[in-house]
């Protein structure tokens, strides 16, 4: 765990794509994402310098994909005095009644239990649909719903009326039910971003709500 590496996007669903592009890409470790003031994300991982190299090429191209404007950067052996405002604890943000920074949802378990339990509970599929406005996420989950037959996990918001809301299922449920929830948005707000994720990664399952 040499290096940390950095990538911070406009959107919550471009952030959540390219953690699960950089997880199945290289060997990294998710040390916790913090949201800015800017409609955006800051993903921080860890691992060797090759490893992150990797990892930030593959996250960059998804967020970019997907309109996040991700900006990717690495540090090799992070000063100590510099870290403490690195690795910084969880914090909740009372305006959006949600943390802005998250912790993944590691478990007091030993290493081959926790691998099981994610893998016992991981869902098919992972759905993401991002809107500015909550007219709009609304009548999109919603229309999801109806569409297919697919879980709400829940709402994350960013600020500046950004939110998303996630949804779990088989790969064809949850891909018919964004494309139904992404077409409402295109009719009555903005769609940030929409995107599907199969076999979601271990670390965007521990990082989002449960």
């Amino acid at each position: 765990m040499d290096t940390l590496g950095m990538l911070e996007t406009t959107g919550l669903t471009p952030a959540v794509a390219a953690l699960d592009a950089m997880e199945k890409a290289a060997g990294i470790r998710l040390l916790q994402a913090e949201v800015n003031d800017f409609l955006g994300i800051c993903l921080k991982v860890q691992g060797s310098t090759d490893e992150v190299a990797l990892a930030l090429q593959a996250g960059q191209e998804l967020a970019t994909m997907l309109g996040g404007q991700p900006v990717t950067a690495s540090i090799n052996r992070p000063d100590k005095d510099a870290w403490q405002v690195i690795d910084v604890p969880r914090e909740h943000n009372p305006l959006i009644q949600q943390d802005v920074v998250w912790i993944p949802q590691f478990e007091a378990t030993s290493q081959s239990e926790e691998e099981s339990n994610v893998a016992k509970h991981a869902p098919d599929a992972l759905g993401l649909i991002e809107t500015q406005g909550f007219t709009a996420v609304f009548q999109a989950i919603d229309t999801a719903c109806k569409a297919a037959q697919v879980e709400v996990i829940g709402k994350e918001k960013l600020g500046g009326g950004y939110v998303t809301v996630v949804i779990q299922g088989d790969v064809a449920a949850v891909r018919a039910a964004v494309d139904a929830g992404q077409q409402q948005v295109e009719e009555l707000g903005k769609l940030i971003a929409a995107h599907v994720i199969p076999r979601p990664s271990e670390n965007v399952l521990k990082l989002l709500p449960s």
